[in-house]
């Protein structure tokens, strides 16, 4: 073991993850490794990976490790400059700042190195220096400086990406330490209402919530809304924790993050093994039976046999299974689907048997996570109406539970139909509202109005004081009134200013080089894929620039399997398509994230797609998507899902598409988001083309339904609202 590995082991927690250790040694090992001015070069590179792995506490512990390692190596600082340089040359190592800190265009390599595209292009080698009132110049960058830039550059990407390495093993092994279970509270005290009280929350940096106290009424169905990145899901998870005090010991509760692992379990048996007692109790009754038939000993097991049948009805297991078997249903699961193993299925029909485990549990607090994401329109409406129907039943039973539920959801629709009550996370408190998401949207804007008038009105009325107090200060006659209202400015307290929060834009780019008709036309087109059912017979239609709809229809119809043609990702079994060879696309996948590379930042995710142009043409097209500075230089695997949308949205506009194939695109983003999507798509000027259930956006921006059934697809002639109608009869 060398000596830097000994020393990074020795100052580890527990010693340290081996993996971790072992690449951190062979970083600060390489030769041309540096650790800078107090060794901020070397906080950047190891402290993410050395801290988000538990290796170390915190950012204090690891420059304590980089101050050993740098004595160790010596690498001692002298002169001011790190590394034993005698002093300052052409090219300080503040030159050669870690490029993830978000590289600009240099002038004399002053300040922050180039953007990566940069250094992958050779425009690195010439850069330039502009004040105003000069003209440009210019200085050449030796090629050695390049290279060392270059390698900087890569060794950071490894340090980045050995921390979300770090990151996916601890969430899959959170994943597998996690078991669903029913909890029979038998003979103890109901959970009724929940009082958190003067809590915080945050994700450990600073807080997301500071000093809220809330109350959770029994039975109410509360919606949590807020931006995209305030914390939603953080808290969500610090309740499920149990991190939060308030929470009675007895009170269950389940958080529906993550979708069940696949194994050769089938759905409806993942479901039912939620139940630990039934199936010991059946155990146990099989095993009973059996002895007695065998060994004739029914004198000794007939008392244990009679509790354990007892027991079996009391908590109707044998009705467990048609129960397990309705909610499955009702979330689009066929018969047939219910025997499968999970291991066939998608992650999103996972998180669909995760989310009817939940249901079939149930817990006395609920946590849903945008639980309409992985779900057709037709098992969003069951699901609708299943908590809509529990809070009336107000008790167990097929069909409801009366429970408390917090639900996040970016389906206005949704939470207008399901919550009791808004919960609003602004400004890192957490507000209450009565009613549902609009009644709240109203009481808000209501709210800031008000708030705002009442500040106006006391600056109004503290101006006139104050002019009063300096008009007659010095008048004997007036002394009297003048300390009077002295007095009353100093009692005036401040009247508290709600602010909204900045708006959301989003920009789609105006379509360059504009196509002429025909833009895309389906002749007698099938499709099916190999081995499989025929999806689509003799399809034929037109589509131009300036057509807007909606593909609807159950889960598993083909409606991503139409867009897969229309942007020639699948090619037709028969027919022909035609596209416009001049037609550039721009498209959404509802699996986007599976294509983005999370280790990147969206900066260097972007410059590695689109690669050739200046840093500040990928902020500014990122800005466009509302990514601010400081998100485009964070590591997108700490991104919130809607951050990591925006980011998708940005390189799919890149290219300046003519038409926009958008499956699913309003999942994940916030409320707000959704809202700014809709002003977007309908400011855009070319196709816009999408698979979605959300209703808002739907009405918003197409002028038409198209719904797949019986192996094609036709024009629906009617409203959203109609078509659910058509779903429900």
């Amino acid at each position: 073991m060398s000596e830097v590995r000994a020393l990074l082991e020795r100052l580890s927690v527990d010693g340290g993850d081996e993996t971790v250790l072992e690449y951190v040694a062979s970083v600060v090992e390489d030769p041309d490794f540096e650790f800078g001015h107090d060794c901020e070069e070397a906080m950047d590179a190891i402290a993410p990976v050395l801290v988000d792995s538990g290796c170390l506490p915190d950012d204090a512990a690891v420059l304590q490790l980089c101050r050993s390692l740098r004595s160790l190596l010596g690498r001692e600082e002298a002169n001011g400059t790190s590394n034993g340089a005698a002093g300052p040359g052409p090219h300080t190592r503040s030159d050669f700042h870690a490029l993830e800190r978000g590289p600009v265009l240099m002038g004399e390599l002053g300040d922050a190195a180039p953007h990566p595209s940069d250094l992958l292009s050779g425009r690195a080698l010439i850069q330039g220096r502009y004040q105003e009132g000069e003209e440009e110049e210019f200085t050449v960058m030796r090629p050695k400086d390049v290279l060392k830039l270059r390698k900087q550059n890569e060794r950071a990407e490894k340090v980045q990406r050995a921390a979300f390495a770090v990151h996916q093993a601890q969430a899959l092994a959170a994943m597998k330490g996690k078991r669903v279970t029913v909890l029979r509270n038998a003979g103890g005290t109901a959970v009724r209402d929940i009082h958190l009280e003067r809590f915080s929350v945050s994700n450990g940096g600073a807080d997301l919530i500071d000093d809220a106290t809330i109350t959770l009424a029994h039975a109410h169905k509360y919606g949590l809304v807020g931006r995209n990145g305030t914390g939603k899901t953080t808290f969500l998870r610090a309740l499920a924790e149990g991190e939060i005090k308030g929470v009675p010991a007895n009170c269950q509760v389940l958080h529906v993050e993550q979708e069940v692992m696949g194994d050769e379990v089938s759905a409806l048996d993942a479901v039912l093994s939620t139940d630990l007692e039934r199936a010991e109790l059946l155990a146990e009754e099989q095993v009973l039976l059996q002895a007695l038939e065998e060994e004739g000993r029914v004198a000794e097991l007939a008392g244990r046999l009679e509790a354990v049948s007892k027991r079996l009805l009391e908590i109707d297991a044998y009705g467990a299974e048609s129960r397990a078997a309705s909610i499955l249903s009702g979330l689009s699961f066929t018969k047939e689907m219910m025997d499968r193993p999970t291991q066939e299925f998608s992650g999103g029909w996972r998180m669909r048997v995760a989310l009817a485990r939940a249901l079939f549990v149930e817990p006395d607090l609920l946590l849903l996570d945008e639980p309409t994401n992985h779900l057709d329109l037709h098992a969003v409406l069951w699901l609708q109406d299943y908590l809509i129907r529990q809070a009336h039943l107000g008790g167990g039973g097929v069909g409801g539970w009366g429970k408390t539920v917090i639900i996040v959801s970016h389906a206005r629709e949704f939470l207008n139909a399901v919550c009791t009550d808004i919960v609003h996370l602004h400004a890192r408190t957490l507000t209450q509202y009565k009613g549902d998401y609009d009644i709240f949207a109203r009481t808000f804007k209501d709210r800031v109005k008000t708030s705002q008038a009442a500040a106006a009105a006391q600056e109004e009325k503290r101006a006139h004081m104050l002019e009063f107090i300096n008009k007659f200060r010095y008048n004997a006659n007036r002394a009297a009134l003048v300390q009077s209202r002295i007095k009353a400015l100093e009692r005036m307290t401040e009247v508290e200013v709600i602010e909204e929060d900045p708006s959301y834009v989003f920009n789609f780019p105006t379509p360059t080089d504009l196509v002429s008709p025909p833009v895309l036309g389906f002749t007698d087109v099938d499709f099916a894929y190999p081995g499989g059912p025929r999806l689509f017979r003799d399809i034929n239609f037109g589509i131009g620039l300036e057509s807007r709809f909606a593909i609807v229809g159950p889960n598993g119809i083909g409606k991503s399997t139409m867009l897969g043609l229309i942007s020639g990702t699948l090619e037709p079994t028969k027919g022909f398509i035609h596209r416009n060879s001049k037609l550039r696309l721009g498209i959404f996948s509802q699996h986007h994230v599976d294509g983005l590379d999370l280790a990147l930042t969206p900066l260097q995710y972007l410059a590695k797609c689109y690669p050739g142009h200046k840093e500040q043409e990928y902020r500014s097209h990122l800005a466009s998507f509302g990514m601010t500075a400081e998100l485009a230089k964070q590591t997108m695997y700490t991104l919130s899902g809607g951050q990591k949308s925006r980011v998708s949205f940005a390189k799919l506009t890149w290219t300046k598409p003519h038409m926009l194939l958008l499956d699913e695109p309003s999942n994940h983003l916030d409320l707000d988001a959704v809202e700014a999507l809709v002003q977007g798509l309908a400011a855009f000027k070319g196709a816009v083309l999408m698979v979605s259930h959300d209703q808002h956006l739907i009405e918003s921006t197409v002028d038409e339904l198209w719904a797949v059934e019986d192996n094609t697809i036709n024009v629906f002639h009617g409203t959203f609202e109609d078509y659910k109608k058509r779903l429900k009869s």
